[in-house]
């Protein structure tokens, strides 16, 4: 399950790139109930999300001229240029070379061979989120690619990461755990085959599921504050309740309300 007690490979934090901070925090504190605090003068406008007072996610203004607004996961690394060299060898590429980010920690943006954008974080001051399988709070990430066997073998060789294979209906799911550990108590996302084979409308993409109590009731608000549903709410057998969703930029996310043993 995924948690705050942070190892090599684990998700360990996760923000929001936007063209409009102000109407984006108000869209999430309208689904989640998150409160927006600016991160200070001196963080170019990056600011936190926070759940009972304790962050969630962080959400800044894209700048770059022609981004788009998605959701960016982060995995631990206890050497962030050892794990930028991994990228590279395995046939990434790195968009961002390792940058402290004023003592908290040092990060790195990168993209998977297949397309998938993702980040690394090498903790200082700031481990990562406050937060995790809470309910409005990060529970699970899932990889979504045309080669899920391959993206398996890219990522295992950044940080170890163990796989379970599990049928899902028209497809092979599998699950990911940290490299130590207890697997079932390690695991925190999953790989799954792109919809469309990666043909079509689908990019290849990591999403971020937030574990919520009423899958439909948070859907609905989500519809009310301006989203938009791209799969409505769905029972997923051993799973739980379901629902992707975009925010009003466009931003994919996912709910989840689990079933009771996860």
């Amino acid at each position: 399950m995924l948690g705050t007690d942070f190892r090599k490979g684990s998700p360990n934090w996760l923000d929001l790139g936007t063209p409009d901070t102000a109407a984006t925090a108000a869209f999430y504190g309208a689904v989640f109930g998150w409160d927006h605090v600016s991160a200070g003068p001196d963080a170019g406008g990056y600011g936190f999300l926070k759940r009972d007072g304790k962050t969630v996610a962080g959400l800044g203004q894209l700048t770059e001229e022609g981004a788009k607004s998605a959701w960016m996961v982060y995995f631990m690394t206890p050497d962030v240029r050892d794990t930028v060299e991994a990228v590279k060898n395995g046939g990434g590429r790195i968009r961002m070379e390792p940058e402290d980010a004023m003592a908290e920690g040092w990060l790195a943006q990168a993209t998977d061979p297949q397309g998938a954008e993702f980040a690394l974080w090498q903790p200082g001051k700031t481990a990562g989120f406050e937060v995790a399988s809470a309910e409005n709070a990060l529970l699970w990430v899932e990889l979504h690619v045309p080669d899920p066997a391959a993206a398996f073998a890219f990522y295992g060789g950044l940080f170890g990461w163990r796989g379970e294979e599990m049928q899902a209906p028209g497809m092979t799911y599998r699950v990911l755990s940290v490299e130590e550990g207890d697997q079932q108590e390690g695991s925190f996302g999953g790989i799954a085959p792109m919809g469309d084979g990666g043909s079509g409308g689908e990019r290849p993409r990591w999403v971020p599921y937030f574990h919520v109590a009423d899958a439909d009731a948070t859907e609905a608000a989500a519809v009310n504050a301006g989203g938009t549903v791209l799969m409505p709410s769905t029972d997923v057998p051993d799973v739980g309740r379901i629902a992707w969703l975009a925010d009003p930029f466009d931003a994919v996310f996912a709910l989840l309300k689990p079933n009771p043993q996860m």
